[in-house]
């Protein structure tokens, strides 16, 4: 090896990092986007989703970045401020209901919703069977046979002061038998106990007939109608930035520990398993074409975003560090000066 050959290599390291920097910039950089492009899509053409990647690696990826990567505790503090910037933005003043959902695709939601009748009687049924509608009915049916009773039977309203008489009357019944007045609040929930069942079930009968299509719809698009003019803002009248975050804590929370479930897990495989089905022995473009992926799309981000980048990285000095890392070696390397002295 002569003494010229170190000298040699540097000079070509240099010249080989200008290169490349120079060939990283403007319209030289585009077109090696664009050359290199048109060479990826006509791979994608050909190869197929299984062969980049298996199925058990992407539910790899998912268990490990989805499931059990640790999130920071600002996450959802930043989320927080996000969601109150966003209820805060002038935009909201603006914005009326009706201009993020028309009123022919909230009919189009009622359709559907409509369609689903034996989940709505399902639903009906379970509210009438809740304790605590149960309790409402019965506490209404007291109340009000109390007070027909007392108040506004036919013959307190057609008798001037048999209403005054009849109460007269039960307070002194209950001077004379202390305890009259719970000896009776006792029989007549007893008998509504009793009686309880078949009120409900008639209730419930009352509803899944009364509840028809029409009606539904009808209700349900009269408070569309009463809504749609209504700006986002006046919508959420009432909930203060606070609460809002208080809501996205929770929120993320739940999101923490339901991603952790058996169920979870199920769903992502379920969603994997159909995506190889269909999918993992075609070509990837026809994956991409299907999702709306096209040359075009990615060409734009790639000059909007990419390109812009690149030429950051470039000015902070990134690029050619990068380089000279890569390409440094190589010069270094006995094969390069066993090159340069032959």
């Amino acid at each position: 090896m002569t003494k010229s050959t170190p000298e040699l290599a540097d000079k070509l390291f240099e010249a080989h990092v200008k290169h490349e920097l120079a060939s990283l910039k403007g319209a030289k950089l585009g077109k090696f986007l664009d050359t290199e492009l048109d060479a990826l899509l006509d791979h994608a053409g050909t190869i197929t989703l299984a062969q980049l990647a298996s199925e058990k690696q992407v539910m790899g990826v998912i268990r490990r970045v989805v499931v059990n990567m640790e999130l920071d505790a600002g996450i959802p503090e930043l989320a927080g401020e996000m969601a109150a910037k966003v209820t805060n933005a002038p935009v909201q003043a603006n914005t009326t209901l009706g201009d993020i959902l028309s009123r022919e695709q909230a009919a189009a939601f009622v359709e559907e919703a409509l369609e689903l009748r034996q989940q709505r009687e399902r639903f009906i049924a379970e509210i009438m069977a809740h304790p605590v509608y149960q309790e409402l009915v019965s506490n209404v049916v007291y109340h009000g046979l109390v007070n027909y009773l007392y108040e506004d039977n036919l013959l307190t309203r057609s008798v001037p002061g048999v209403g005054s008489m009849m109460k007269f009357g039960k307070k002194v019944a209950n001077k004379a038998v202390p305890g009259l007045d719970e000896t009776f609040e006792r029989r007549i929930k007893a008998w509504l106990s009793d009686s309880l069942p078949g009120l409900i079930a008639r209730s419930e009968q009352f509803l899944q007939k009364a509840l028809t299509d029409d009606e539904l719809r009808d209700s349900v698009m009269a408070a569309w109608v009463s809504l749609e003019g209504a700006t986002i803002a006046e919508l959420n009248d009432g909930l203060g930035d606070v609460r809002l975050q208080e809501f996205v804590v929770l929120g993320y929370e739940f999101w923490l520990s339901f991603r952790k479930t058996p169920y979870f897990d199920g769903c992502a495989a379920a969603v994997v398993e159909h995506l190889y089905e269909k999918y993992g022995s075609v070509p990837v473009m026809e994956l991409l074409q299907d999702l709306g992926i096209t040359r075009d799309v990615i060409a734009t981000e790639l000059k909007e975003f990419a390109m812009p980048m690149v030429d950051v990285l470039r000015a902070e000095g990134y690029l050619e560090a990068l380089l000279r890392r890569r390409l440094g070696a190589f010069y270094r390397s006995a094969a390069a000066k066993k090159l340069l002295v032959e």
